[in-house]
């Protein structure tokens, strides 16, 4: 027992050893939840006080669930690489889709049911909506998609939300929304929302299966339960049994998912929720330096809604919070370009010690141009996924149709891949005849000879296709998940469909093979588990964190990591905060609480920086510093400028530079305001990049060029890539 109490401090044991009744953690930034949420389950497994399956604990993360299981597994002695380890052990989707494989079929929920991801469901919302003849311009199927969205988020059915519904654009939602459900009913599909909302309908209307879970777990642990919305919040509700043995992990502070329907409040109602609570706080830090944490906390207790608390750290000395006045969003982004290869270039950093971080995407673009610039390696968190990659999408649809046949966006993303000659008017056709005759999307392929002026070609076509599903069907209880994919891929010649005699194709059947190799780690799991998994993954499970390189993502995606060194891109007013939380104190402290969220992930060092004039969404703004860097205690930072004199930087009485931030670097010249001349670029082109050598231009967008190099495929923009046209 002393082994898993040993490196705690005082509190985190206390939340380890109180393993009975409510217990409440408020756990501050970089303060060990992690940790103590480890040793608290390996401390209640090694105690025999429940087995591995009475103990439900919902992370916030696929990949945080798998680190966490690994390292109890590692505490115990036991296998940490085993997946039956813990099995209730996840994120809130996965865990209520092990529940609806069980137990579904009570709401009819077939157990082969498959998970529409974002792209499905707004082809699926486009479909309905174009049944509806509602005008996609004047009511965008993805404005429609995230009301409805909100809507199950606070657990409101389509009957519910129709009276609800005020606005002209709610009031269409709500005509979309009955249709939409039944459309996913059709097709055999839940979407993400889905999985809890009909997780929650299930324990509602049926005791005995409600019963039988919440009997089930001794013991039930929440992560991040500051960012539970009310459908999750009601679920947990549910399956509290008489023990009440329930743990929350969170913090107030970090609640910044309110625009997804999180409510904060649920953890600050807690202990209103379950008389006889246990509370304890983790105040001691151990990412951040003094002033750091110092200067977030003089930001965060600005807020009038929130928790109380005082984080402290033994890292008492570091350097001021570094605010940084800067002319436009170029100078902004040769700033941060400048302080990283100065530390690197001296050998006192990696680039992998660095992170941008921005309240939105767009701010990325001068950054990214100005890294490209001055060679500075660079991975982007929240880009396009692999799995959202067009031939990815290609054979996980094939595979999603074998497993559940009633999937229609499946279907008609394969319907012509590779092309069998079905047109748009001959799969209409088809689509009509199907549904004057009731049948399944299978039932209407086996009788597909029947429809009425169906063109030979499409005939044969569809004839085909029936034939490849029929036939990988019967195999895929005998063969191993990357056997079903390889012999799909050679039954549909996949590979010779993408070979097109290009770099481009090159790297798509690269993909492909990459596929393959994904599928061999779920061999044991089978076809429904493959889908089950891939379908559940988010952007931080599979981003590379492990190359040499700096990150730059959102601030909301920035949440659980750390850096060394962080810079905070674009702090001025309407930027951050965001100009929808000019006139609503909620939405401004919410942006308040992802300032301290932004803050708290660095280290050592943290540059906050500033524009007096930024180009951005096609107009060029001016907007005054942001109130957050008035808010952060003076003696905690230290004000610098680049370029600027005091009368136009100044925030504070005092007047700095960048002194400190001298050294060698290539001198490249400054990135022109002006627009340079660009040789016209076509695929095909040889080009040379200073840093990556030769390459062959693979496809164009815009500005943007993809060039194949010996290592691999990189995006530049033509405007200030430096590559020369061979």
């Amino acid at each position: 027992m002393e082994r898993l109490l040993d490196d705690l401090n005082k509190e985190q044991r206390r939340a380890v050893l109180q393993t009975e009744g409510p217990l409440l953690i408020q756990a501050g930034a970089g303060s060990g939840k992690t940790k103590t949420l480890i040793h608290r389950i390996a401390y209640i497994l090694q105690q025999n006080l429940a087995v591995p399956q009475q103990i439900l604990a919902v992370t916030f993360t696929n990949k945080a669930a798998k680190e966490m299981r690994a390292r109890i597994a590692k505490l115990l002695g036991g296998n940490p690489d085993s997946r039956t380890f813990l099995p209730y052990m996840g994120t809130f989707h996965g865990i209520c889709v092990r529940f609806l494989r069980q137990d579904g079929e009570h709401i009819r929920i077939p157990k082969s049911f498959v998970i529409y991801d974002e792209a499905d469901r707004l082809a699926t919302i486009k479909r309905v909506a174009k049944k509806l003849m509602l005008d996609e311009k004047i009511y965008p199927p993805r404005t429609i998609a995230n009301l409805i969205s909100s809507a199950k988020n606070e657990a409101i059915d389509p009957v519910e939300y129709a009276n609800l519904a005020n606005s002209p654009t709610q009031q269409v939602a709500a005509e979309v929304y009955p249709g939409y459900q039944e459309a996913l009913k059709g097709a055999g599909a839940l979407d993400f929302d889905d999985l809890i909302t009909r997780t929650l309908q299930l324990f509602t209307t049926v005791k005995e299966v409600r019963d039988k879970w919440s009997a089930s777990f001794k013991y039930i642990m929440i992560d991040e339960y500051q960012d539970t919305n009310a459908a999750q919040y009601k679920l947990i509700k549910i399956l509290v049994n008489e023990n009440q043995n329930i743990a929350v992990v969170g913090d107030d502070w970090q609640s910044v998912y309110g625009w997804r329907g999180a409510d904060f409040h649920n953890i600050l109602n807690f202990e209103k929720d379950y008389k006889g609570t246990t509370v304890i706080k983790l105040e001691q830090n151990y990412r951040s330096t003094k002033p750091i944490l110092e200067g977030a906390h003089s930001i965060i207790t600005k807020n009038k809604k929130r928790s109380d608390k005082r984080l402290w750290t033994d890292k008492t000395s570091g350097k001021p919070i570094q605010i940084v006045a800067v002319s436009s969003e170029r100078a902004e982004a040769e700033t941060i370009v400048k302080r990283v290869r100065n530390s690197v270039d001296s050998g006192l950093r990696r680039f992998s010690d660095f992170a941008v971080l921005y309240r939105t995407n767009a701010q990325s673009r001068s950054i990214e141009e100005a890294f490209l610039h001055y060679s500075v390696p660079y991975r982007i968190v929240g880009g396009q996924r692999f799995y959202d990659r067009k031939e990815i999408k290609d054979i996980m649809s094939y595979l999603r149709f074998m497993y559940q046949p009633a999937d229609r966006v499946s279907f008609e993303r394969i319907v012509n891949v590779p092309a069998r000659g079905i047109g748009k008017i001959s799969l209409q056709r088809f689509y009509d005849w199907q549904e004057s005759k009731g049948l399944t999307l299978l039932q209407a392929l086996e009788r597909v000879g029947e429809v009425d002026k169906l063109p030979i070609k499409a005939l044969s076509g569809l004839r085909e296709l029936l034939d490849i599903i029929f036939s990988a069907q019967q195999n895929i209880d005998d063969l191993a998940v990357v056997g079903i994919v390889d012999s799909l891929l050679k039954r549909i010649d996949y590979m010779t469909y993408l070979e097109d005699g290009s770099p481009a194709g090159d790297a798509r059947q690269e993909n492909v093979r990459e596929l393959l190799s994904v599928a061999k780690q779920y061999n044991e799991l089978g076809l429904s588990g493959f889908l089950e998994e891939i379908s559940l993954v988010s952007d931080i499970d599979i981003a590379n964190f492990s190359n040499n390189a700096v990150t730059l993502m959102t601030l909301h995606a920035s949440k659980g990591l750390e850096f060394p060194v962080v810079f905070i891109a674009g702090m001025e007013e309407t930027i951050f905060p965001h100009s929808r939380a000019m006139y609503d104190q909620s939405e401004m402290e919410e942006e308040r609480r992802l300032c301290y969220v932004g803050m708290t992930r660095a280290k050592d060092e943290l540059y906050m920086l500033h524009s007096v004039s930024r180009m951005l969404y096609g107009g060029t703004q001016h907007n005054p510093p942001s109130r957050f860097l008035s808010e952060i205690s003076g003696d905690m930072v230290q004000e610098v400028s680049a370029g600027l004199s005091s009368s136009k930087s100044s925030l504070f009485s005092s007047e700095g530079d960048l002194t400190d931030w001298a050294g060698k670097i290539e001198d490249k010249g400054p990135i022109s305001e002006e627009p340079r001349y660009v040789l016209e670029h076509k695929r095909g082109d040889k080009v040379i990049h200073e840093l990556f050598g030769h390459g062959i231009i693979v496809d164009i967008d815009g500005d943007m060029l993809a060039i194949k190099f010996a290592n691999g495929i990189k995006k530049f923009n033509s405007s200030f890539a430096p590559i020369k046209k061979l």
